[in-house]
């Protein structure tokens, strides 16, 4: 959210001691299912320990991170994806005031006792964040915003007028390339998540290290496909350094790398806050300038 402006005034509650009861009998009653775990883990240990009870009891496997979310994993077999769905619905509408978490996670996975694997039917129920901020902002200025993989999940479907899921990064990296070489204009907002999800939670440098080498190799069918005028901006929204202990985020100096067609920014090196990309998409896109309590400075103007 804070790459578009948006920062919220305290922080959104965590719960590393797993929920209380008053989140989490609502939920077993709501979905008439029990419920197994209830604790902060990393996703692949917790299936791997509570799958095969999950089956046999069809119980929900419900946990947490250092993250404000709320994670329900569940066999695809065992229960059905919309099931799923709607387990994570009413998580949502439960959690709200004290307990209103970012998000709730659909975790559905496959396979058998010992070898279960998490597949791509991820599924975000966020929070609504507030406006105006740089989405809206550039949207009132007669822009479209197409987001690519997790975008619209994370904004909730606020202000991404088309959303386009994706099944991996290649396909993600595929149909940013597709958009930007046949839409007139707008915002391409991609979130490219393996390096988080497969590789960085999983402190698996090996695949971390062999994905970022995927995206180098994509990297000239991107910028091929820009065309005069365009601004590509690559960066991360945290670090998730898959050789630390932690299987949880990990605190650095994101990424940040700015392109414009045409121009030579002669290696400028930008010290800053999230915000000020999203800042910096209004600006080169026509925007308004944003009111106060929008924070963001624009790194480029056109």
């Amino acid at each position: 959210w804070e790459l578009v402006g948006v920062v919220t005034p305290t922080a959104m509650p965590t719960y590393p001691h797993g929920f209380p009861h008053d989140v989490i009998d609502p939920f077993m009653n709501r979905t008439a299912r029990g419920v197994l775990g209830n604790k902060a883990a990393s996703g692949t240990d917790i299936i791997d320990e509570l799958g095969e009870e999950h089956q046999r009891t069809g119980k929900w496997i419900v946990y947490t991170s250092a993250d404000s979310v709320f994670q329900i994993a569940a066999h695809e077999e065992t229960i059905s994806l919309d099931e799923l769905y709607e387990g994570c619905r009413v998580a949502r509408e439960l959690l709200t005031g004290k307990h209103a978490v970012g998000r709730v996670i659909a975790r559905p996975f496959t396979g058998e006792p010992g070898d279960y694997e998490r597949t791509p039917n991820r599924h975000d129920f966020s929070l609504e964040p507030k406006r105006p901020n740089y989405l809206s902002l550039v949207r009132d200025a007669g822009h479209k915003v197409h987001g690519v993989g997790k975008i619209g999940d994370i904004f909730a479907g606020c202000d991404v007028d088309e959303s386009s899921p994706t099944k991996s990064n290649v396909d993600g990296i595929n149909k940013t390339i597709e958009l930007l070489r046949t839409i007139d204009g707008g915002f391409v907002f991609t979130n490219l998540v393996e390096t988080d999800m497969l590789w960085g939670h999983r402190n698996d440098p090996v695949n971390f290290h062999r994905c970022l080498q995927d995206f180098d190799r994509r990297l000239q069918d991107i910028l091929e496909a820009l065309r005069q005028g365009d601004l590509l901006i690559i960066t991360s929204d945290h670090g998730c350094d898959p050789t630390t202990p932690s299987s949880d985020h990990s605190r650095e100096h994101a990424l940040l790398l700015a392109y414009a067609v045409g121009r030579n920014a002669a290696g400028r090196v930008h010290e800053g806050e999230f915000a000020d990309v999203g800042a910096t998409v209004n600006a080169w896109l026509g925007g308004k300038a944003p009111g106060r309590g929008i924070p963001g400075t624009p790194i480029l103007t056109p």
